[in-house]
């Protein structure tokens, strides 16, 4: 089945989000500039947490195609539109996730589309039109796909979203920001650990660790676990504490 290329959300060309399409889903996903960006001498930042977390130098903007200059190119002009333009990446979003959605029914699989593929956009505080209605967010415009994101924001609580699952990424670099993980569970969220090997340990923060690698659908892990990912891309070489060591818990 060949993928989804919209002008915000694309499938199928993905190494992670592919693993899990197939005979019932399939996953579009937005890839912007991850951190910092400057326009017009203006900074933007579309990660507020990765620099407590220490997770810009090892994210995965760096991981599979990414590495490439064209790819990075696009990424950029994408997240450029959304602070110079919000409407039009809006209206641009909201057109693909028709299309996605309408060409997923077609298939016979459910749509699932991930907002933050490098990003950490809370999009649940961002108004979209669609059909010259006005919805609180995307979610609440397409009650009939799956939405779901990492994210490094511990406060977030989207438990009254139902078609939006968020898991919560884990850092020692800081300590504060290593203990908010009890606030992430209790916000209804897992917690997804990238550890510097692929032998994952079978628990962690006394949680039973789960191989999120085999497929990128978190909205189907059981509650309360810990979302184990082995460390790609720049994040192999990561020393910061964003990467945990395996052999720590063995």
């Amino acid at each position: 089945m060949s993928g989804y290329k919209g002008k915000i959300i694309n499938s199928g060309n993905d190494a992670k989000t592919i693993k899990g399409n197939g005979d019932k889903y399939e996953t579009a996903i937005f890839y912007g500039k991850s951190y910092k960006q400057y326009i017009d001498g203006k900074e933007y930042n579309t990660c507020s947490m990765a620099k407590i977390a220490s997770c810009f130098e090892g994210c995965l903007y760096s991981a599979g195609r990414g590495k490439f200059n064209n790819v990075q190119e696009a990424r950029t002009r994408k997240t450029t539109l959304f602070f110079t333009d919000r409407k039009e990446f809006l209206r641009l979003l909201v057109n693909d996730c028709v299309k996605f959605e309408t060409r997923a029914i077609k298939q016979g699989v459910k749509a699932c589309v991930r907002l933050n593929g490098t990003t950490d956009i809370q999009f649940e505080k961002i108004k979209v039109i669609k059909d010259d209605i006005e919805y609180d967010n995307i979610f609440s415009a397409f009650p009939d796909i799956q939405f779901y994101d990492y994210t490094k924001i511990f406060k977030r609580d989207v438990s009254h979203i139902k078609n939006y699952h968020l898991t919560w990424s884990y850092s020692e670099a800081n300590e504060w920001y290593a203990k908010q993980y009890k606030t992430a569970i209790k916000n209804g969220m897992n917690i997804a650990v990238v550890f510097r090997n692929k032998n994952l340990p079978e628990k962690f923060l006394g949680l039973t660790v789960i191989n999120g690698d085999k497929d990128d659908l978190r909205f189907l892990d059981p509650d309360n676990s810990i979302v184990g990912l082995y460390a790609k891309g720049d994040a192999r070489k990561d020393q910061s504490g964003f990467v945990i060591d395996v052999n720590k818990f063995n």
